[in-house]
């Protein structure tokens, strides 16, 4: 079996050599030329970055992208669903505002922003994959809707999965927020009795009719609870909440099979990954810590497994940064993810990636530079 392709291109630049220059030679040769059609409905996966994060792609980047596609005659938008946690991310009036506030405006990238999943987040599709943990997964409904996927995603390292790449943004980024919750808990979400007024909101929309009163506050029947988190997304003041309680390992193979569950739809995806301001946390946290590692440059494959496998075969090649929160395995071919969070096993999702089809840890970079 052939090797899955990863292009490459680094971060040194010159005279007529931008990294616009490059960046178009790489979409060139990842074939973008005719992995777009006149019409088509292109969604661009990204990451907004939460309230405080500055290391999130910058946004004249999207703008190239959308450039590229636009002249192609497709129809680019930007995309993002809204998370689990209380963030201003967390609905989309919310979260358009945090995209408009770092730049990401239609003014600034060309493209309009659509938020993916419903107001709230719990607009959902079940697809069907029938894997170890989940037979269904809810994804945001609008990618029954996509033509064309671009998956740009900015590696970093990640508390829950070791590291945050193409894989994460794709299954964690475009799962309903009932899949976000069934991938981060083993139980139904909890009510905090401290905070409920025993305003019967959460009552009202329940599906289930899983939810009673008991002593004027609100009380989830375990065995009723689908675990679809509209009671989380309705409360108006919090008092419902997930309990963060899965494994590491466990939340590593959901998000797997949440994004088995995003490329079974067939849509074509084209996964690029920026190699750049690599932080110890992700983009959700509210700040962006020293990166770790000098920018390496830039990736784009067809394979999630593989073009997250050369990402982190890549930081491990280099020399980590002295004054970072990167306090051991600094030297070059040293893990440093593992460093950063030594308890956290990240081959897991590649691992279990490879083993459901998702992808081929065996790839080839081939360098764009030249």
């Amino acid at each position: 079996m052939a090797k899955s392709q990863v292009y490459f291109i680094g971060p040194r630049t010159g005279s007529g050599r931008d990294m616009f220059v490059k960046l178009e030679k790489l979409l060139d040769r990842a074939g973008l030329p005719n992995f777009i059609q006149q019409n088509e409905l292109v969604a661009i996966k990204l990451h907004f970055g939460e309230v405080g994060t500055t290391a999130y792609i910058h946004p004249s980047y999207v703008g190239f992208l959308v450039g590229q596609v636009k002249s192609r005659k497709g129809l680019p938008f930007l995309t993002d669903t809204n998370v689990l946690y209380r963030s201003a991310r967390g609905n989309s009036v919310d979260h358009l505002r945090t995209a408009f506030a770092h730049g990401f405006s239609p003014l600034v990238t060309g493209a309009p922003v659509i938020i993916s999943g419903g107001l709230k987040g719990q607009t959902s599709i079940e697809v069907e994959i029938g894997k170890k943990h989940f037979r269904t997964v809810k994804l945001a409904s609008e990618i029954a809707d996509f033509d064309k996927l671009i998956c740009l995603t900015h590696f970093t390292g990640h508390l829950g999965t070791g590291l945050g790449g193409a894989i994460k943004n794709l299954g964690m980024g475009l799962s309903a927020k009932s899949g976000k919750l069934a991938m981060h808990s083993t139980v139904i979400p909890f009510v905090d009795h401290k905070k409920c007024t025993g305003c019967e909101i959460c009552l009202k929309h329940c599906p289930a009719d899983a939810i009673g009163m008991k002593e004027k506050l609100a009380v989830i029947d375990p065995v009723l609870c689908i675990g679809c988190g509209e009671c989380m997304v309705v409360c108006p003041i919090g008092a419902v909440d997930i309990q963060w309680n899965e494994s590491t390992q466990n939340l590593q193979e959901k998000v797997c099979e949440h994004a088995y569950g995003v490329v079974k739809r067939k849509q074509p995806i084209l996964f690029l990954t920026f190699l750049t301001n690599i932080t110890p946390g992700c983009d959700c946290m509210g700040f962006s810590d020293a990166h770790v590692v000098a920018d390496i440059g830039i990736l784009a494959s067809y394979d999630p497994v593989a073009i997250d496998q050369a990402a982190v075969d890549l930081v491990n090649q280099q020399q980590g940064l002295p004054g970072t929160r990167l306090k051991k395995n600094l030297g070059q071919g040293e893990d440093k993810l593992r460093a950063l969070y030594p308890n956290i096993d990240w081959t897991v999702q590649l691992r279990y990636g490879e083993e459901i089809g998702l992808g081929s840890r065996d790839y080839e970079l081939v360098s764009v530079d030249s």
